[in-house]
């Protein structure tokens, strides 16, 4: 299999596992990495998902162009996923929050991929960038649009017009990074984050994503108006009532995501 899926304790975890071809994306890839993401959102029990490449040396150099064969940058366009590269990039239909484990290069659809994710971690030994312009091609998969509006313009712009390579440090300093550590530590701090967010009701997280991804184009009046189902939920669900239970009683709050 080129995609390894495994759930473990409320837990998604995606490996792109081709390592010898830098865990780059083929067509058979892109089909298996497009079923998980359905499967992870028709279970409504996962917390969150960690997304990851095989190895130690790349999280994803992006598209296989050994595999993609002659198709032209409009052929590769009209039959890419509407849901960007991976199935992920782009996609809004993910309602649990999704955390990039990057141990090593990112580059191509695998840098869209991590501009898709709520929390980003990588090593400190991690490059990230779109070099599709030195191959004649564009970062059609989401990376054109995503990253200018992650980063001030001017610095998008300067990695998108001569497809230079961004150090962790420097992905970091941008904001795209929330954690830089040591290669040894990367899985010890991934698991943090993990813990973390479980450590919150399910419901509020999910409001919470929703809201992120739906309310940026809004004035901050504008989204603090809005009422939408996923708040409604959260706001009246039991786990509500037990949070401020458990704080009450100087005790962990018991989720039941309901």
């Amino acid at each position: 299999m080129s995609v390894k899926f495994e759930i473990k304790d409320a837990v998604a975890y995606v490996t792109i596992d081709r390592p010898k071809r830098m865990n780059a994306v083929d067509g058979a890839t892109d089909e298996a990495l497009e079923k998980i993401w359905q499967k992870i959102e028709a279970d409504d029990s996962l917390r969150c998902v960690v997304l990851t490449g095989g190895g130690e040396r790349a999280f994803c150099a992006g598209s296989d162009v050994k595999a993609a064969g002659d198709k032209t940058g409009l052929e590769y366009w009209a039959e890419s996923n509407p849901n960007g590269f991976g199935g992920i990039a782009l996609r809004d239909s993910l309602k649990i929050p999704l955390i990039a484990r990057v141990n090593g290069f990112a580059l191509g659809g695998g840098f869209e991929m991590v501009l898709g994710c709520d929390i980003v971690i990588a090593t400190n030994t991690s490059f990230f960038g779109l070099p599709e312009s030195r191959l004649g091609r564009l970062a059609l998969a989401g990376g054109m649009v995503l990253l200018q509006r992650q980063i001030p313009a001017k610095i998008a712009a300067g990695y998108l017009l001569t497809g230079r390579r961004m150090s962790a440090d420097k992905a970091y300093q941008y904001g795209l990074v929330n954690e830089i550590v040591a290669p040894e530590d990367l899985d010890a701090c991934v698991q943090k984050w993990v813990d973390d967010i479980k450590l919150c009701a399910p419901l509020s997280v999910r409001a919470l994503k929703h809201t992120i991804d739906n309310t940026s184009h809004l004035t901050a009046k504008e989204a603090q108006g809005l009422r939408t189902p996923e708040l409604i939920k959260a706001l009246q669900s039991k786990d509500s009532e037990e949070g401020v239970k458990a704080f009450i009683e100087k005790r962990a709050p018991q989720w039941r995501g309901e």
